[in-house]
Protein backbone atom coordinates (compact mmCIF):
# COMPACT_ATOMS: atom_id res chain seq x y z
CA UNK A 1 0.00 0.00 0.00
CA UNK A 2 2.76 2.19 0.88
CA UNK A 3 4.93 1.44 -2.50
CA UNK A 4 1.66 2.16 -4.32
CA UNK A 5 0.88 5.94 -2.52
CA UNK A 6 4.98 6.72 -3.43
CA UNK A 7 4.15 6.20 -6.95
CA UNK A 8 1.26 7.60 -7.43
CA UNK A 9 2.37 10.45 -5.59
CA UNK A 10 5.99 10.01 -7.83
CA UNK A 11 3.43 10.13 -10.91
CA UNK A 12 1.61 13.28 -9.30
CA UNK A 13 5.23 15.29 -9.60
CA UNK A 14 6.13 14.26 -12.62
CA UNK A 15 2.84 15.44 -14.17
CA UNK A 16 2.82 18.40 -12.55
CA UNK A 17 6.42 19.19 -13.74
CA UNK A 18 5.81 17.83 -16.97
CA UNK A 19 2.98 20.60 -17.21
CA UNK A 20 4.85 23.34 -15.80
CA UNK A 21 7.65 22.82 -18.22
CA UNK A 22 5.20 22.20 -21.50
CA UNK A 23 3.52 25.73 -19.92
CA UNK A 24 6.79 27.92 -19.72
CA UNK A 25 8.04 25.93 -22.77
CA UNK A 26 4.85 27.22 -25.25
CA UNK A 27 4.17 30.89 -26.19
CA UNK A 28 1.40 33.32 -25.32
CA UNK A 29 -1.52 31.67 -24.74
CA UNK A 30 -3.73 31.61 -28.26
CA UNK A 31 -6.60 33.97 -28.40
CA UNK A 32 -9.90 33.24 -29.29
CA UNK A 33 -10.59 34.28 -32.67
CA UNK A 34 -14.59 34.75 -34.86
CA UNK A 35 -14.82 31.83 -37.28
CA UNK A 36 -17.81 31.56 -39.34
CA UNK A 37 -17.85 27.92 -38.80
CA UNK A 38 -18.08 27.85 -35.32
CA UNK A 39 -21.37 26.86 -33.79
CA UNK A 40 -24.09 24.28 -34.00
CA UNK A 41 -24.96 26.31 -37.32
CA UNK A 42 -22.03 27.62 -38.44
CA UNK A 43 -20.80 27.14 -42.25
CA UNK A 44 -17.83 27.92 -44.00
CA UNK A 45 -17.69 31.17 -45.63
CA UNK A 46 -16.70 31.10 -49.64
CA UNK A 47 -15.14 34.45 -49.89
CA UNK A 48 -13.12 33.14 -47.25
CA UNK A 49 -11.88 29.66 -48.38
CA UNK A 50 -10.96 31.21 -51.57
CA UNK A 51 -9.13 34.24 -50.33
CA UNK A 52 -7.38 31.02 -48.16
CA UNK A 53 -6.33 28.89 -50.85
CA UNK A 54 -4.86 32.24 -52.57
CA UNK A 55 -2.75 33.23 -49.50
CA UNK A 56 -2.15 29.12 -49.60
CA UNK A 57 -1.19 28.93 -53.69
CA UNK A 58 1.07 32.36 -53.52
CA UNK A 59 2.73 31.89 -49.69
CA UNK A 60 2.82 28.91 -48.44
CA UNK A 61 2.72 26.37 -51.26
CA UNK A 62 6.38 26.85 -51.75
CA UNK A 63 7.47 25.20 -48.71
CA UNK A 64 4.17 23.41 -47.53
CA UNK A 65 2.43 20.51 -49.54
CA UNK A 66 -1.46 19.38 -48.96
CA UNK A 67 -1.26 16.36 -50.48
CA UNK A 68 -4.86 14.97 -49.21
CA UNK A 69 -6.16 17.31 -51.23
CA UNK A 70 -7.46 16.73 -55.00
CA UNK A 71 -7.58 19.65 -57.02
CA UNK A 72 -11.75 19.02 -57.41
CA UNK A 73 -12.17 19.95 -54.05
CA UNK A 74 -12.12 23.41 -54.49
CA UNK A 75 -15.23 22.84 -56.36
CA UNK A 76 -17.06 22.95 -52.43
CA UNK A 77 -15.38 26.07 -52.10
CA UNK A 78 -17.37 27.54 -54.78
CA UNK A 79 -15.27 27.02 -57.95
CA UNK A 80 -17.35 25.55 -61.08
CA UNK A 81 -15.58 22.12 -62.31
CA UNK A 82 -13.73 24.93 -65.34
CA UNK A 83 -12.03 26.57 -62.95
CA UNK A 84 -10.81 23.68 -61.10
CA UNK A 85 -9.61 22.38 -64.09
CA UNK A 86 -8.14 25.55 -64.79
CA UNK A 87 -6.63 25.67 -61.81
CA UNK A 88 -4.97 22.24 -61.59
CA UNK A 89 -3.68 23.04 -65.09
CA UNK A 90 -1.23 24.68 -63.50
CA UNK A 91 1.05 22.35 -62.30
CA UNK A 92 2.37 19.33 -63.42
CA UNK A 93 2.84 16.23 -62.26
CA UNK A 94 4.66 12.82 -63.80
CA UNK A 95 1.97 10.66 -65.72
CA UNK A 96 2.20 7.66 -68.00
CA UNK A 97 4.18 4.80 -68.87
CA UNK A 98 3.50 5.45 -71.97
CA UNK A 99 3.68 3.09 -75.28
CA UNK A 100 7.33 3.27 -74.80
CA UNK A 101 6.82 2.42 -71.04
CA UNK A 102 8.13 5.74 -70.00
CA UNK A 103 6.79 8.42 -67.56
CA UNK A 104 5.88 11.51 -68.60
CA UNK A 105 4.91 15.47 -67.18
CA UNK A 106 1.39 16.52 -67.75
CA UNK A 107 -0.53 19.35 -67.07
CA UNK A 108 -2.49 17.80 -63.76
CA UNK A 109 -6.13 16.95 -63.48
CA UNK A 110 -9.06 17.77 -61.02
CA UNK A 111 -8.05 14.14 -60.20
CA UNK A 112 -5.06 14.57 -59.18
CA UNK A 113 -3.53 15.52 -56.13
CA UNK A 114 -2.43 18.74 -55.23
CA UNK A 115 1.43 18.78 -55.76
CA UNK A 116 3.75 18.50 -53.43
CA UNK A 117 6.87 21.63 -53.64
CA UNK A 118 9.51 18.93 -53.05
CA UNK A 119 10.02 15.19 -54.77
CA UNK A 120 10.91 13.66 -51.41
CA UNK A 121 11.59 14.91 -47.63
CA UNK A 122 15.20 14.83 -48.08
CA UNK A 123 14.82 17.21 -51.23
CA UNK A 124 12.66 19.63 -48.55
CA UNK A 125 14.84 19.16 -45.84
CA UNK A 126 18.05 20.09 -47.96
CA UNK A 127 15.84 23.27 -49.48
CA UNK A 128 15.02 24.76 -45.90
CA UNK A 129 18.25 23.96 -43.56
CA UNK A 130 17.97 20.18 -42.56
CA UNK A 131 13.96 21.45 -41.31
CA UNK A 132 10.88 19.43 -42.71
CA UNK A 133 7.94 21.79 -43.63
CA UNK A 134 5.03 19.61 -42.62
CA UNK A 135 2.35 18.82 -44.63
CA UNK A 136 -0.99 21.06 -43.80
CA UNK A 137 -3.33 19.22 -45.34
CA UNK A 138 -4.44 18.23 -41.45
CA UNK A 139 -2.71 20.92 -39.27
CA UNK A 140 -5.91 22.41 -38.94
CA UNK A 141 -6.84 19.08 -36.50
CA UNK A 142 -3.47 18.35 -35.46
CA UNK A 143 -2.77 20.94 -33.30
CA UNK A 144 -5.03 22.30 -30.26
CA UNK A 145 -7.29 25.02 -31.36
CA UNK A 146 -6.26 24.73 -34.50
CA UNK A 147 -7.51 27.83 -36.23
CA UNK A 148 -6.79 30.22 -33.65
CA UNK A 149 -3.37 28.67 -33.54
CA UNK A 150 -2.44 28.82 -37.32
CA UNK A 151 -3.90 32.53 -37.24
CA UNK A 152 -1.61 33.45 -33.80
CA UNK A 153 1.08 31.47 -35.10
CA UNK A 154 0.90 33.85 -38.59
CA UNK A 155 0.49 37.34 -36.89
CA UNK A 156 3.34 35.76 -34.19
CA UNK A 157 5.93 37.85 -35.69
CA UNK A 158 8.03 41.08 -34.78
CA UNK A 159 10.20 42.03 -31.67
CA UNK A 160 9.90 40.07 -28.10
CA UNK A 161 8.87 42.59 -24.97
CA UNK A 162 10.30 43.80 -22.27
CA UNK A 163 7.80 41.05 -20.17
CA UNK A 164 8.53 37.98 -22.80
CA UNK A 165 12.43 38.77 -22.46
CA UNK A 166 12.32 38.82 -18.55
CA UNK A 167 10.02 35.77 -18.21
CA UNK A 168 12.08 33.84 -20.91
CA UNK A 169 15.40 34.33 -18.94
CA UNK A 170 13.81 33.90 -15.28
CA UNK A 171 12.20 30.44 -16.63
CA UNK A 172 15.68 29.31 -18.58
CA UNK A 173 18.52 30.96 -16.39
CA UNK A 174 19.47 32.75 -19.90
CA UNK A 175 19.18 35.84 -22.24
CA UNK A 176 16.33 35.02 -24.76
CA UNK A 177 18.50 35.01 -28.30
CA UNK A 178 18.52 33.97 -31.18
CA UNK A 179 20.69 31.85 -33.35
CA UNK A 180 21.09 31.65 -36.94
CA UNK A 181 17.86 31.10 -39.06
CA UNK A 182 15.79 31.73 -36.18
CA UNK A 183 12.94 34.20 -35.90
CA UNK A 184 10.64 35.14 -32.73
CA UNK A 185 6.75 34.10 -33.07
CA UNK A 186 5.17 34.79 -29.60
CA UNK A 187 3.04 32.35 -29.35
CA UNK A 188 5.03 29.53 -30.85
CA UNK A 189 7.14 27.06 -28.70
CA UNK A 190 9.85 28.36 -27.11
CA UNK A 191 9.35 31.62 -29.10
CA UNK A 192 11.89 30.62 -31.34
CA UNK A 193 10.63 29.53 -34.73
CA UNK A 194 12.66 28.40 -38.06
CA UNK A 195 9.99 29.56 -40.52
CA UNK A 196 10.76 33.05 -41.33
CA UNK A 197 7.26 35.49 -41.39
CA UNK A 198 5.64 33.66 -44.32
CA UNK A 199 2.65 37.12 -44.59
CA UNK A 200 3.23 40.51 -45.20
CA UNK A 201 0.89 43.96 -45.46
CA UNK A 202 -0.18 43.53 -49.23
CA UNK A 203 1.33 40.45 -49.57
CA UNK A 204 -0.72 38.96 -52.25
CA UNK A 205 -3.55 40.56 -54.23
CA UNK A 206 -7.09 39.52 -53.71
CA UNK A 207 -9.17 38.98 -56.60
CA UNK A 208 -12.14 39.77 -54.62
CA UNK A 209 -10.55 43.52 -53.93
CA UNK A 210 -10.24 42.93 -50.04
CA UNK A 211 -7.63 44.59 -48.54
CA UNK A 212 -4.69 42.16 -47.82
CA UNK A 213 -3.56 42.83 -44.65
CA UNK A 214 -1.99 40.63 -42.15
CA UNK A 215 -4.76 39.89 -40.11
CA UNK A 216 -7.25 39.58 -42.76
CA UNK A 217 -4.67 36.68 -44.84
CA UNK A 218 -4.11 34.97 -41.62
CA UNK A 219 -7.73 34.36 -40.94
CA UNK A 220 -8.02 33.41 -44.48
CA UNK A 221 -5.55 31.21 -45.06
CA UNK A 222 -6.69 29.62 -41.28
CA UNK A 223 -10.14 29.36 -42.93
CA UNK A 224 -9.33 27.20 -45.89
CA UNK A 225 -6.85 24.88 -43.58
CA UNK A 226 -9.38 24.30 -41.59
CA UNK A 227 -12.12 23.26 -44.56
CA UNK A 228 -9.03 21.46 -45.66
CA UNK A 229 -8.75 19.23 -42.15
CA UNK A 230 -12.82 18.66 -42.22
CA UNK A 231 -14.15 19.61 -45.60
CA UNK A 232 -17.22 17.75 -44.11
CA UNK A 233 -17.84 19.61 -41.54
CA UNK A 234 -21.08 21.42 -42.86
CA UNK A 235 -22.40 17.94 -44.04
CA UNK A 236 -21.58 16.71 -40.29
CA UNK A 237 -23.65 19.57 -38.59
CA UNK A 238 -26.61 19.31 -40.83
CA UNK A 239 -26.62 15.73 -40.29
CA UNK A 240 -26.64 16.10 -36.51
CA UNK A 241 -28.93 18.60 -36.74
CA UNK A 242 -31.07 16.17 -38.96
CA UNK A 243 -30.71 13.44 -36.22
CA UNK A 244 -31.89 15.60 -33.49
CA UNK A 245 -34.93 16.81 -34.62
CA UNK A 246 -36.05 13.35 -36.05
CA UNK A 247 -35.46 11.99 -32.52
CA UNK A 248 -37.32 15.25 -30.68
CA UNK A 249 -40.39 14.46 -33.12
CA UNK A 250 -39.74 9.96 -32.28
CA UNK A 251 -39.74 11.02 -28.54
CA UNK A 252 -43.01 13.20 -28.89
CA UNK A 253 -44.67 10.74 -30.73
CA UNK A 254 -43.74 7.75 -28.49
CA UNK A 255 -44.87 10.19 -25.54
CA UNK A 256 -48.34 10.37 -26.83
CA UNK A 257 -48.67 6.82 -28.05
CA UNK A 258 -47.48 6.16 -24.09
CA UNK A 259 -50.31 8.19 -22.36
CA UNK A 260 -53.14 6.86 -24.80
CA UNK A 261 -52.40 3.40 -24.36
CA UNK A 262 -52.37 4.04 -20.71
CA UNK A 263 -55.01 5.93 -20.42
CA UNK A 264 -57.38 3.32 -21.79
CA UNK A 265 -55.90 0.54 -19.38
CA UNK A 266 -56.68 2.97 -16.43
Amino acid sequence: MRKLIKTVVAAGLFLGLGASSASAAEGIAVPKQSWSFDGVFGTFDRASLQRGLQVYKEVCASCHGAKLLYYRNIQDMGYTPEQARAFAANYEVTGGPNDQGEMFQRAALPSDHFVSPFPNEQAARAANGGAYPPDLSLMAKARPNGPDYIYALMTGYGEPSAHILEEYEKTHGAPFELADGQHFNAYFAGYKIGMPQPIYEDGVTFADGTKATIAQQAHDVATFLMWAAEPKLENRKSTGIGVILFLVVFTGLALALKRRTWAAVH
